[in-house]
């Protein structure tokens, strides 16, 4: 027989195979009252249960509608959180480690009642199955993410993917290029039709979709500075023009005459090739880029990437990726003598001291090479 218990508080019956069964009206995520049950070997155990839940009630915390599993959290989180707010390559990035590790993995666990332990051993089967370290701490924190949001949507009350130590990944140390280094490759580059590009990348630390998605309209030649607004990405198969995630992004920077002299050449290049090209010509979404294909369209990034590649390796020097290449630019703005304010506002340093580091350990020698190497660079007629 049930004991008799406070208005309120919920009731406790004995079932056929003798545990305690705990019953409660509470609030789910959807805002509907649902009776929810709990169940213990004693009576105690059950009413301590109950108590437990009735107190999430009275703080407000709702009770999970449904009982996800992993899998279905994931894929709800992909679909309807991730892919509506996320930049596509985001979202591409997070659903193959759901597909590949996690779901395999932990797709079938409850989701309420996932541990550390299961994770920890989701994270050693990776280890068994010789997957690589930067795909576990992707993996890892893809599931943090979205446990992350299950907590923030009060379905779960912890992140236990927290509580796990992430993998190491050891970090392969690869310096950027010396302004010698530099100069040598942008005296190959001299003749390219994208020879303004690689310049902006080196000296002004420009990543390749910010460049590849500069206006002319973003360059100021009389005030001597420009503002980055957009980026070309590869979205769902298609070539896209997208705005800048952040403001500080898309900040006024100055823009150094070594710098505006390579424009103005791209400028009278493009002005040929726009004349060669005729009624061939296709102006990418109404947008003025800079850097154009031959006949007027969007360059695909990964193809400006093999393009600068190939340039590299016919300077002849260390081989870099552009992504590495652009951090070259403190360097190469302490060697074309570019004032340390103005490279702390190209640099995006919050503190001049940051700057004035990488300026007093450019070395003198190199510095005086580089110097010479720029001089004859300038003085170099357009080629091409």
């Amino acid at each position: 027989m049930a004991k008799r218990r406070p208005n309120g508080g919920g009731t406790i019956t004995r079932r056929t195979d003798g545990r305690y069964q705990g019953a409660a009206y509470v609030t789910d995520t959807d805002g509907q009252r649902v009776r929810k049950f709990v169940y213990g070997g004693t009576y105690d155990e059950a009413a301590e249960k109950l108590g437990k839940l009735q107190d999430q009630e009275r703080n407000g915390v709702p009770v999970p509608s449904r009982s996800w599993t992993v899998g279905q959290w994931l894929a709800y989180w992909l679909e309807h959180i991730v892919k509506p707010n996320r930049e596509f390559n985001t979202y591409v990035k997070y659903e193959s480690k759901v597909r590949l590790y996690l779901v395999p993995h932990l797709g079938k666990k409850p989701l309420t009642k996932l541990t550390p332990a299961q994770v920890r051993l989701f994270l050693a089967a990776l280890v068994r199955e010789k997957v690589p370290p930067t795909a576990r701490f992707e993996s890892l924190r893809v599931l943090r993410n979205a446990l992350n949001r299950a907590r923030r949507e009060e379905i779960v009350m912890r992140n236990v993917a927290e509580l796990v130590d992430m993998p190491t990944v050891k970090k392969q140390e690869r310096k950027p290029w010396t302004a010698r280094e530099a100069i040598v490759f942008l005296r190959t580059a001299r003749a390219h039709r994208l020879y303004a590009a690689c310049v902006l990348v080196l000296v002004l630390g420009l990543r390749r979709s910010e460049v590849l998605g500069l206006r002319w309209q973003d360059i100021d030649f009389e005030a001597g500075q420009f503002t980055p607004a957009k980026q070309v990405q590869r979205a769902e198969g298609k070539l896209v023009l997208k705005d800048l995630k952040t403001e500080s992004s898309n900040a006024v920077l100055p823009l150094p005459k070594f710098c505006a002299d390579a424009l103005e050449e791209r400028r009278y290049l493009q002005s040929l090739e726009r004349k060669n090209a005729g009624t061939d010509w296709k102006q990418a979404s109404n947008a003025d880029l800079i850097f154009s294909s031959a006949h007027g369209g969007m360059i695909e990034p990964r193809g400006f990437s093999r393009t600068f590649e190939a340039l590299v390796k016919r300077a002849g020097v260390r081989p870099v990726t552009v992504r590495l290449a652009r951090h070259t630019c403190g360097t190469l703005l302490a060697s074309l003598k570019v004032h340390p304010k103005v490279a702390q506002a190209i640099l995006r340093h919050s503190q001049i001291s940051m700057t004035m580091d990488i300026y007093t350990h450019v070395v003198d020698e190199d510095q005086r090479e580089a110097a010479g190497l720029l001089a004859d660079l300038l003085e170099d007629p357009l080629i091409g």
